[in-house]
C-alpha cells in the first residue's frame, strides 16, 4: 500500500557499473521484504527486475525498473538501473525521480567508469548519496584498499556505516556500535569517524560534542538524514547480495538514516513565461507537503505491452487521487489523472491515493513527455531534469521493405519518447534518416526493440558527413541562355561576381545593376537559380555557405526574356564564377572532452592528434583521472567510442558537441569529391 505521509517514504535508485550486482541486490531486497517467495536470478532468467525478453536474453539490465516494498513501517520506492555506459541515460533519468543515489560497486572490480560518472553527477547536483560495496565474499578482495580509493576519489565524507565480519558472512553497524570485531579496520575508530561526519551538519550537536557532552543516539539518528542532505556524510555499506549478506542491514539503514522526501529541499520550479533581464521567470517554491496544490514531474516514459504508454511521475507536492486534475505545459485545459498506478516491476496496481514524495505512474496520457511538469494551477511551469549526455554515435537507417518509411518514422519517435539519449532526425542535406545514441550497443538494442515491438526491420550504414562547400576568392561569372524552338524563344544573360563571407554568415544576394539591363521582375528568378546551386553544391554535391553574389550586368529581350531563362542564366553564371573562385569543402568540427584514467592520457592525446585533432587542454581530476579536451573533424571521430574503449579498457568516456566548420585539407577534399562522384554514379 502507498505511504500515508511523506516522512514514511524513501526513494532510492541503484546505480553503478554493469556487473556490480545492482539487480541482484534489488532481488535480495524484494525477497527480504517478502515481495517475492524466492531470490530471483539474472543468470537463470528468474529475475523480477530484468523481466523483458531482451534483458533475459542478454542477462543484463537495458531499461530502468521501478518497484517498491515495505520495511519497518516505511515505504521504499527503488529503481534498478542499467549499468552499461551505453544505457546511462536511463540511470540519469532515474536519479531525477528519487532522493538518494545508491552507487553500487563490486568489491572485485573496484571503482568502474559508470560508478564514477554517476557518483560525480550526484555530487555536482548536491544530491544525497550512499555507496554499496557488493560482492564482499569474492576471492582476493582488498576492501580496505577500496575504501581508501573511494575516499581519495569522492572525499572524506565517504565513511563506512557498517563493516564486514566473519570473513564476509555478516556486517556490523559501526554507527550504532562503539566496539566489535570486523574483518578489517577498527570498529571504534570507524564509529568515531562517522559520528563526527554526522554532527558536522548540526551546529547544536557539534557544540555539545566538542563540549564533551554525551549526544543521545536518537538525536544522532535523526541528524543522519540531514548530514546526507548536506553532503557531510556519504555512508558506505557492505553486501554480498547473492548470499543475502548485509541486505537487511542496508534496508534498515534506508529507513532509519536515509532522507525522506520531507527532508530534501526540492529545487524550485519556474514559470514558463519568457524571461528577460528586467523580468526574470518567476520562481515557484516546492515542498513535499501533501496539503498543497498538486505538482508532479514526469521523469521517465515507458511502453507497457498491456497498458500502453506509461509516465512515471514523482509527486513533488500535494496529493494524487483519480479525481485530481492537472494542466500540462502552456495548455490551460485541465485533464484528470483518472487512473494512477503503483508499479512493481512488470505489474501495475491501480491506487486511490498517493501523497507528496511518492512515485506513481499514469497510463495513456499521450501528451506527457519526459521532464514535463504536471501542475494543478493553470500556470505554465518548467523544472529542469538532470542533464543527460548528448547522443553522438549515429547510424543511417533504411527500411528493408518498401513503403515502411512512415511506420519506421513513427516507431522511432515512440522509442525516442522513452529514452532522452536516443534521437532520430531526417537529414534534408543527405536525404537520410539518422538515429543517434550513446554507442553502438545502445542503437542495436533500440533497433531490436523496434523489431520486436513494431515488427519493422531496417538496414543500417554509417551516416554521411554533412560537409559544406564555399569559395575562398573573388571571381566573376557570365552565362547567356538562348533557346529558339520555332515558337516563342527564351533569352536571358547574366553577369555576376562572387566573394567569400566570414564563416557562418550564410548567403547574401545583392543587386548592383545600373539602369534596366535586367528588369527587376527577373531578379527573383536569377536568385532562384543561384539558390539551386547553393543547395545542391558546385563541386561535390554539398550545400554551399558564406557566399555573397552581386548581379552587376546583363541583357534581356522584350519578347523572349522569361523567368525560366533568367533562372538558368543565373544558375550557370554562378557555377562559372564559383569554379574561378577557388572553391573548397568545409567539414564539421566538434569539441571533444575525454575523461580517462591518467595512465592513458598520453595515448588519448596521441590518438586524437593522429585523427587531425588539436589538443586544447588537459586537467587532472581526483582519483587518478584526467580530462583531455580537443577539437577534431567529425569524420575522424564519428565512431570514437570503439577506439576509446580499446585504448582505456572500457574505463574512458567522452562528450562531443558540434563546434564550427573548417576547410578540408586538399588531399582529404579530393577523396571526398571522388567518393561523392562514385556514389552519384551508383545511385544513377
Amino acid at each position: 500500500m502507498p505511504a500515508s505521509k511523506p516522512q514514511d517514504i524513501r526513494n532510492i535508485a541503484l546505480v553503478g557499473h554493469g556487473g556490480s550486482g545492482k539487480t541482484t541486490l534489488g532481488e535480495a531486497m524484494l525477497h527480504a521484504a517478502g515481495v517475492t517467495g524466492r531470490l530471483g536470478s539474472v543468470d537463470d532468467g528468474t529475475s523480477e527486475l530484468d523481466y523483458t525478453a531482451i534483458e533475459r536474453e542478454r542477462q543484463h539490465s537495458v531499461d530502468p525498473t521501478l518497484t517498491y516494498l515495505a520495511h519497518s513501517g516505511k515505504h521504499i520506492n527503488f529503481i534498478d538501473t542499467p549499468g552499461y555506459p551505453d544505457f546511462i541515460g536511463g540511470a540519469i533519468a532515474s536519479l531525477s525521480g528519487v532522493d538518494t543515489a545508491v552507487v553500487v560497486m563490486s568489491a572485485i572490480a573496484g571503482i568502474e567508469v559508470n560508478a564514477r560518472r554517476l557518483m560525480n553527477l550526484a555530487r555536482e547536483n548536491q544530491m544525497p548519496a550512499a555507496i554499496i560495496v557488493n560482492r564482499i565474499d569474492g576471492e582476493n578482495v582488498d576492501l580496505s584498499g577500496l575504501i581508501g580509493q573511494i575516499q581519495e576519489s569522492f572525499g572524506s565524507a565517504c565513511q563506512p556505516l557498517n563493516l564486514p565480519t566473519g570473513g564476509g558472512s555478516g556486517v556490523i553497524d559501526v554507527f550504532a556500535n562503539e566496539s566489535g570485531e570486523a574483518d578489517f579496520g577498527d570498529v571504534a575508530d570507524a564509529h568515531m569517524q562517522i559520528i563526527e561526519s554526522v554532527i558536522e551538519s548540526d551546529e547544536a550537536l557539534m557544540e555539545a560534542y566538542l563540549g564533551g557532552e554525551d549526544v543521545p543516539a536518537e538525536k544522532l539518528s535523526s541528524a543522519f538524514a540531514s548530514a546526507m542532505v548536506a553532503g557531510t556524510v556519504i555512508p558506505i555499506l557492505f553486501t554480498a547480495a547473492e548470499s543475502e549478506v548485509g541486505v537487511k542491514e542496508f534496508m534498515d539503514a534506508v529507513v532509519n538514516y536515509f532522507p525522506s522526501p520531507a527532508d530534501v529541499a526540492l529545487k524550485p520550479a519556474r514559470s514558463a513565461a519568457e524571461s528577460t533581464e528586467e523580468q526574470p521567470a518567476e520562481e515557484i517554491p516546492l515542498s513535499a507537503d501533501a496539503d498543497k496544490p498538486f505538482v508532479g514531474q514526469a521523469f521517465k516514459i515507458t511502453a507497457d505491452p498491456y497498458v500502453g504508454k506509461m509516465s512515471w511521475i514523482r509527486i513533488l507536492q500535494g496529493t494524487v487521487t483519480p479525481e485530481t486534475s492537472f494542466c500540462l505545459r502552456d495548455d490551460r485545459r485541465a485533464m484528470k489523472l483518472s487512473h494512477p498506478f503503483k508499479v512493481q516491476c512488470k505489474q501495475t496496481d491501480e491506487i486511490s491515493k498517493a501523497v507528496a514524495g511518492d512515485i506513481v505512474a499514469l497510463s495513456k496520457v499521450e501528451e506527457i513527455e519526459t521532464g514535463d511538469v504536471l501542475h494543478e494551477q493553470p500556470q505554465p511551469v518548467f523544472r529542469p531534469m538532470l542533464p543527460t549526455p548528448t547522443p553522438m554515435f549515429s547510424m543511417a537507417v533504411m527500411p528493408k521493405s518498401r513503403g515502411d518509411e512512415q511506420k519506421i518514422s513513427q516507431a522511432l519517435h515512440r522509442l525516442s519518447e522513452e529514452d532522452p539519449t536516443f534521437t532520430t532526425t531526417r537529414d534534408a542535406q543527405t536525404n537520410e534518416t539518422v538515429i543517434s545514441g550513446i554507442g553502438d550497443l545502445h542503437l542495436r538494442i533500440m533497433l531490436t526493440k523496434m523489431s520486436s515491438r513494431f515488427e519493422l526491420e531496417v538496414e543500417t550504414k554509417p551516416p554521411k558527413i554533412p560537409y559544406r562547400e564555399t569559395i575562398t576568392a573573388k571571381a566573376e561569372g557570365h552565362h547567356r541562355h538562348k533557346k529558339q524552338t520555332g515558337g516563342a524563344g527564351q533569352f536571358g544573360e547574366v553577369f555576376l561576381r562572387v566573394e567569400p563571407l566570414e564563416r557562418g554568415e550564410g548567403f547574401d544576394f545583392v543587386n548592383d545593376l545600373f539602369g534596366e539591363s535586367i528588369p527587376r521582375q527577373f531578379l527573383p528568378a536569377i536568385e532562384k537559380g543561384v539558390q539551386e546551386v547553393m543547395q545542391n553544391g558546385a563541386i561535390a554535391g554539398y550545400p554551399m555557405q558564406d557566399v555573397r553574389v552581386s548581379i552587376y550586368d546583363g541583357k534581356h529581350h522584350p519578347v523572349d526574356s522569361k523567368e525560366v531563362a533568367f533562372k538558368s542564366a543565373g544558375k550557370y553564371a554562378f557555377l562559372d564564377a564559383v569554379q574561378k573562385a577557388k572553391p573548397t569543402l568545409l567539414e564539421p568540427m566538434v569539441e571533444l572532452e575525454v575523461t580517462t584514467p591518467a595512465e592513458h592520457m598520453g595515448d588519448i592525446a596521441s590518438d586524437l592528434s593522429g585523427r587531425r585533432g588539436r589538443i586544447s587542454g588537459q586537467d587532472m581530476l581526483p582519483g587518478n583521472m584526467c580530462v583531455v579536451r580537443a577539437t577534431a573533424p567529425l569524420s575522424e571521430v564519428m565512431q570514437y567510442n570503439s577506439q576509446l574503449r580499446s585504448i582505456t579498457g572500457g574505463q574512458g568516456s567522452y562528450t562531443m558537441e558540434f563546434s564550427h566548420y573548417e576547410p578540408v585539407p586538399g588531399n582529404v577534399q579530393q577523396q571526398v569529391i571522388e567518393q561523392s562522384k562514385k556514389t552519384e554514379q551508383e545511385e544513377e
